[in-house]
């Protein structure tokens, strides 16, 4: 399980800077655009929002791994150890239940908007399915790929969520070993 838990750790850690690098250098190259030569690039905007929120489900994901989410512990404190990995771990299940119900409403909220033109990206999604002669790349300029990031925090806190549960159950066993 260590060897699964620190692949997601990486995987989310290196997502979540990867999505962070690229809104910087959007944001940067589309600053520079306009105080340089008087016009920014209509798909700069957009793209850096939609972005950041891929970087955010990767985020919470990876806080969820480390167990570094916010949690008021002043009750939880007065619990006796094995208790409060009981406790923990039910939270772990239900928060893979939580999980699990996001992808499935994130899905469904792609699926709607699938079709519908994102208003910055679509040019560019389209001169890019121009240049390389893949029509598959005007889909980026759909909602539907950037309203997926829903379903895609979903199946991650799942995982994560999943992981830390087994996880606790290890330190259950072994606590009581």
């Amino acid at each position: 399980m260590a060897l699964v838990s620190t692949a997601m750790r990486r995987f989310c850690a290196f997502g979540a800077g990867l999505c962070m690098a690229l809104v910087f250098l959007v944001i940067f190259g589309n600053a520079s655009r306009r105080y340089l030569f008087g016009e920014a690039v209509a798909w700069g905007e957009e793209l850096s929002i939609y972005l950041t929120i891929y970087g955010v489900m990767f985020g919470f994901a990876l806080a969820y791994l480390t167990d570094a989410n916010i949690r008021f512990s002043v009750l939880t404190d007065a619990l006796s150890q094995r208790t409060r990995r009981l406790l923990f771990a039910g939270v772990d299940a239900v928060t893979v239940a939580t999980g699990v119900a996001l992808a499935w409403s994130g899905i469904l909220f792609g699926v709607r908007r699938a079709d519908r033109d994102a208003s910055g990206l679509s040019s560019l999604a389209d001169s890019w399915a121009q240049a390389t002669g893949l029509p598959i790349l005007e889909w980026l300029g759909r909602m539907g790929p950037w309203q997926f990031a829903i379903a895609f925090g979903g199946v991650l806190l799942t995982i994560s969520a999943a992981i830390r549960f087994c996880e606790r159950l290890a330190d259950i066993r072994e606590g009581s070993a």
